[in-house]
């Protein structure tokens, strides 16, 4: 167990010197009525419980303020930092999330079974750094590199192709951009094996850097990319105003197959959902290098049993002075 406020705990040196004051007190005070003899009320006979009780109020106060003080500093169970070396790889993966993949060709639509694939492949790679890019006519981080890959499939689960519909992007396929922003999260990483899985349905039609010129950038910082072109043959179904249309499918393989080629990666088509995990099978047989990872586990709040304790003690306490102990002025 840890403290976050732990400079708090410095609170039970005066809390140590109100027992001994107490105890000191005790010692030398005067009684408070004065008799010819006190063989009367020091027979045995006479003695009550409450005589065993007297101290009780006080020490239940100390145990209360000892635990305010406890939860004060805010105890938190969590495991050390601790650095491990494994094997591993950067990985970001680049996803379309233009409205283009709600077409139904693969089950249910095009990026529901991406994410579902994606998944899998994180799950399968426990020791990767991995993070997530997501692009329309704009592109924009959605998860960093992390090894913490709760966090990952959380942020992968939640994407959707009603950002779009929000406003939140443009719509279109940046192909380009989405290159050049998952290169942003790899420059730096000292890996040896840096990698990009591009996904997408489209041809670029948007973005201010233009698919090669990315592919360039990211040679420069050794970065591999896999490019996926997903969605079938021909046509397509997709969802249209609660009617179902078929739409031409138009992959720029061109251009995906120029981009693996400057970066020495390779380029993939997925016309169906088991395509699709055969494509992300080939991709984990990518090499491993040596990682230093640090890993920690979430901080929990551990207050409330102390919280628990310091109110239980002060309400028996309140109880006693005013009901067994109450004094009489």
């Amino acid at each position: 167990m840890v403290f976050a406020n732990i400079g708090l705990l410095l609170l039970f040196i005066p809390l140590a010197g109100y027992v001994v004051w107490y105890i000191m007190q005790g010692r030398h005070k005067t009684p408070a009525m004065k008799v010819s003899t006190a063989s009367l009320f020091l027979k045995r006979g006479l003695k009550s419980y409450k005589n065993y009780l007297i101290h009780v109020p006080f020490m239940l106060r100390v145990v209360t303020m000892a635990m305010i003080i406890i939860v004060l500093a805010r105890p938190q169970s969590t495991n050390r930092w601790q650095n491990t070396e494994v094997e591993g790889i950067d990985i970001m993966l680049a996803m379309d999330v233009s409205t283009s993949m709600l077409a139904m060709d693969l089950s249910p639509n095009r990026l529901e079974a991406a994410k579902q694939v994606a998944a899998e492949f994180v799950n399968g790679r426990p020791n990767d750094n991995i993070g997530l890019t997501i692009f329309a006519g704009e592109s924009f981080t959605q998860c960093p590199l992390t090894v913490d890959h709760a966090v990952l499939l959380n942020m992968l689960n939640s994407v959707k192709c009603d950002i779009v519909a929000q406003g939140i992007i443009e719509d279109g396929t940046a192909i380009g951009m989405g290159v050049a922003n998952a290169v942003s999260r790899l420059k730096e990483s000292k890996a040896k094996s840096k990698v990009i899985i591009l996904l997408t349905d489209g041809s670029n039609n948007r973005g201010e850097i233009s698919p090669e010129a990315a592919a360039e950038i990211a040679k420069q910082f050794g970065v591999r990319v896999y490019t996926i072109g997903v969605g079938t043959n021909g046509e397509a179904p997709y969802p249209y105003n609660g009617h179902v249309i078929n739409v031409p499918v138009e992959i720029d393989e061109t251009t995906l197959n120029k981009i693996a080629t400057i970066t020495d990666g390779n380029f993939y088509r997925a016309t169906s959902n088991s395509k699709l995990k055969e494509v992300y099978e080939k991709i984990d047989q990518l090499e491993r290098t040596k990682l230093n990872v640090k890993e920690f586990s979430k901080r929990e709040e551990e207050y409330a049993i102390f919280a628990i304790i310091a109110m239980a003690a002060l309400l028996l306490e309140l109880l006693l002075r005013y009901t067994v102990l109450k004094r009489i002025p």
